[in-house]
């Protein structure tokens, strides 16, 4: 028999509004539809037929009224009620469970409107306070993401939501757990699934990534080339530094060729004029080195007369003779010492002197036919016996 006022009744399934029925029967108030039931995301269970004996499965927890009061909670195993008197109210879950948060909008810091949605995974710490603590804590626990969730966005700009995803994840889980605290339950953690931007600004970030690609290659390419320039730059340093070092060495090298040669002629010099002097202390010795003396001063003397340029001219062009004996006399100065050490063969060495300025006339007659007149332009200063002229 139905009242005619208005009769609620509760359904099978926890959290779902009743029907409401008038006198006649008509329907005041229409049921939620699929969607509603859906987004409410309450895992409905259906309490078990009272009977004396009870298996509880493991990891639930099982409320149980004696005349409509909390009286005790039934562990995992075999439990034993009085019928009639005790009731299985509630049945709780101690497993972690998973929850889809529905899809919403939030708006960022900087005014951009995101549409997101998540995963909550949560569990029942304290069977008696999820069961008398809420209505019904998982659709309590989804509503309470939701709204952390758009709060935490609603600090956080764009840009920053993509980079600090896990910390963002993280402050909605503290938050849900300040909350949820009294519901015996704790948020474990939260993930958001996905995120979608509005076109145009999803237009945008794509320009400026394409942006930030191309300034990354000009940057590469850039470094590139000064790479290659600093190598090649480096290549030339090294090449002069090498260059420069073997010019170094080379010149060390000439330089120790010269100076050897200049020692080799040095010791060739000394020996020779050691055998010079060696020879002068013989017999005949002076006589032959006034006869080179002399051979040499009228050889240098033709060559000087052969120069284009230049004419050394004597004070006496025409006698060659006075010349020689003007080098024998400088011989004679030079070694008037060596002469005294020498007197036992002073008169052999006079007698081949004469012989020697015999030969030498010879030859300053030779010398006289092939030197050149004298032309009236020509001016001679005579000093020490001869003079020099250049055109």
């Amino acid at each position: 028999m139905i009242r005619s006022s208005a009769f609620i009744s509760r359904l099978p399934l926890r959290g779902i509004a009743a029907a409401t029925l008038n006198s006649n029967g008509g329907l005041l108030q229409s049921p939620p539809s699929l969607a509603a039931l859906q987004a409410t995301q309450v895992r409905h269970r259906s309490t078990p037929i009272n009977t004396v004996i009870m298996f509880v499965p493991q990891q639930e927890a099982w409320i149980v009224e004696r005349m409509g009061k909390f009286h005790r909670i039934l562990e995992p195993g075999l439990n034993v009620l009085l019928p009639v008197v005790d009731r299985v109210k509630y049945v709780q879950s101690l497993k972690e469970i998973a929850i889809d948060v529905p899809k919403q909008s939030a708006i960022t810091s900087d005014n951009v409107t995101l549409s997101i949605d998540g995963v909550l995974y949560l569990r029942i710490l304290d069977p008696y306070l999820a069961s008398y603590g809420v209505e019904d804590p998982e659709f309590a626990i989804t509503q309470l993401a939701q709204t952390t969730m758009r709060s935490e966005l609603g600090k956080m700009s764009l840009d920053k939501v993509f980079r600090e995803r896990e910390s963002l994840n993280i402050s909605i889980v503290e938050s849900i757990n300040k909350a949820s605290e009294a519901w015996g339950i704790s948020c474990l953690r939260y993930e958001i699934r996905d995120i979608k931007l509005p076109s145009r600004v999803h237009e945008a970030m794509q320009m400026q990534v394409e942006a930030e690609r191309r300034k990354r290659a000009a940057i590469l390419e850039s470094e590139g080339v000064r790479a290659a320039d600093i190598n090649v730059a480096e290549g030339k340093r090294q090449s002069r530094i090498l260059a420069s070092e073997a010019q170094k060495q080379e010149e060390i090298n000439r330089a120790n060729g010269e100076a050897a040669a200049i020692m080799a002629l040095a010791d060739a010099r000394a020996k020779s004029l050691k055998i010079v002097a060696e020879s002068l202390a013989n017999e005949h010795g002076r006589s032959a080195a006034s006869l080179s003396v002399a051979e040499k001063y009228v050889v240098a003397f033709e060559k000087l007369a052969k120069h284009n340029n230049t004419l050394i001219v004597p004070s006496t062009a025409s006698d060659v003779t006075s010349m020689v004996a003007q080098a024998m006399q400088i011989y004679s100065n030079l070694s008037a010492s060596s002469r005294a050490a020498a007197g036992g063969h002073q008169a052999g060495g006079d007698d081949n002197t004469q012989n020697l300025l015999g030969t030498l006339s010879e030859t300053s007659s030779k010398l006289d036919a092939t030197l050149p007149p004298l032309d009236s332009h020509h001016h001679g200063d005579s000093s020490m016996g001869g003079g020099s002229s250049s055109k």
